[in-house]
This record gives structure tokens, sequence and C-alpha cells, in this order.
């Protein structure tokens, strides 16, 4: 069993739910009840989403949770909170496992663990306009198992767990433990500093970055090497045509 001696964060609430249909769904539920940013995780989750509408694999043991936040930004701001999570990610990973170099974040939303998915991350808000009223940071992880290959979008990252690759068990709700407390301090660093106080830090644990990628839009790709990401947060590629800098896509290596 881990143990994790930092304790739970102070300002940030967590509920524990034994089923769920999804904990997006659930967050959304419940947001306008809540005064202060609060972890909704789910034991079971039986319709789970990853992005674009995909289904997201959730069996037993592995990690489905939900940060509802409350933010005061505008849109744009509150987008790159998914780089807020990733760090938080690897922080949890590389604690519980002790092997922060087998782990790396793949734009804009993903962490890799010896270059195959070990979780992804979701964001949406509600509230409409330029300032979302709440913020829902999903988050999953194959702590314990990962989905088959048949399961996997074509040319997409192969999916691995924690225990399969590193040997490592821990159970969601200790996950939760360690993910917590490690997402409340980047929180806190990028509430003092903005985007600028965790882009560097980010980009130097980036996957591919100085290789060519392909960044695939909603209505086409674009090929290049991966040189940086924005103040944005939009990934920035070396192309045969100059410079381009993709805001929503979908990254393949």
């Amino acid at each position: 069993m881990f143990s994790n001696a930092v304790g739970w964060p102070a300002g940030y609430d967590r509920r524990v739910l034994p089923e769920v249909d999804s904990t997006m769904a659930e967050a959304a539920r419940i947001a306008d009840s809540l005064l202060r940013p609060t972890w909704v995780l789910a034991l079971k989750q039986t319709q789970g989403r990853a992005r674009r509408g995909r289904a997201w694999t959730d069996p037993a043991g592995n990690f489905a949770g939900t940060l509802i936040m409350q933010p005061s930004e505008t849109v744009e701001i509150v987008a790159q909170r998914s780089f807020v999570a990733s760090l938080a990610l690897f922080d949890a990973f590389a604690l519980v496992t002790g092997r922060p170099q087998a782990f790396s974040l793949k734009w804009p939303n993903d962490v890799l663990l010896h270059g195959e998915k070990v979780a992804g991350i979701l964001l949406e808000g509600n509230g409409g306009g330029r300032n979302p009223r709440h913020l829902f940071i999903g988050v999953g992880v194959n702590l314990l198992s990962a989905p088959g290959a048949e399961q996997v979008e074509q040319g997409a990252q192969a999916p691995t767990s924690l225990f399969s690759a590193t040997g490592v068990r821990i159970t969601p709700e200790e996950f939760l433990d360690v993910l917590g407390p490690a997402y409340a301090r980047r929180e806190a660093q990028f509430a003092v500093g903005g985007f600028e106080a965790i882009r560097d830090e980010w980009l130097s644990l980036a996957a591919r970055r100085g290789e060519v990628v392909t960044a695939r839009r909603m209505t086409d790709s674009v090929n290049g090497t991966f040189e940086t990401v924005d103040a944005t947060g939009a990934i920035v590629l070396q192309t045969a045509k100059g410079r381009v800098a993709v805001s929503a896509a979908e990254i393949f290596f």
C-alpha cells in the first residue's frame, strides 16, 4: 500500500462514489452546489468519455476522476489548466514509482509511460461566453489495466498501465491521495505566475520535441517538427511552409 505523507490539500474537497455513469456528468450535476474545488472519484464508471466524444474504457481498478473548479479567468486561460493537470499527473507518477525518467507529456493532454499512453485529460466548461462558470478536469489513468489494441484509434499511441509497465500497484483512492496534493501545488504555481510559470517545465518533459509529428485537426493535418509551445499553449510546428501554431488537434507520431 502506498503512503502519502503530504496530506490532503486545504481548500479542496473530495467525493468518492462506488459507481456513476461518468464523473464528468456527475460534476455537471453537482457543480452549482459546490463552494470550492472538489474532486469526484468513481470506483466504477459505466459511461466514461474521452476527447471528441469517444468512449473511455474504464475497468475496475483504474482511476476515473474529475476536478470541479470555479475559475475566474477567460476561456483561453482556463484551457491552459490542461498543462497544470499534466504536470500534476507527472508529479504523482514520479512520486508513486520513483521513476520520473519513464514518463513524458504528450501535447495537449496525455501522459506517456515508456512512450505509451497511461493517462488522459479532458477539459470541459459550462456557463457559456468567455468566462466559464465551472471547469471540469477529467482524468483517466490506466492504473491496473489498459485497453486492447482493437479499442485504440488507428495510428494513436498504444496504451499501457502503470502496473504492467512498472509493477506498482495502487488503488484509485490511494492515487487520488497523491494526485490531489500534486494538483493543488501546480494550481498555486499557475495562479501566481500564469502559464509562463509552468511552460518551461512542461516543455522539458514534452514527448517528441524536436521531432516530426502530425497535428490532425478536424478538417486537415499539419506535418512538421515540434519546436515549442507558445504563450497561449498552442503547439508550434516548423513545416515546409514555415512555422505554424496549432491550437486544437490530435498529435500523432
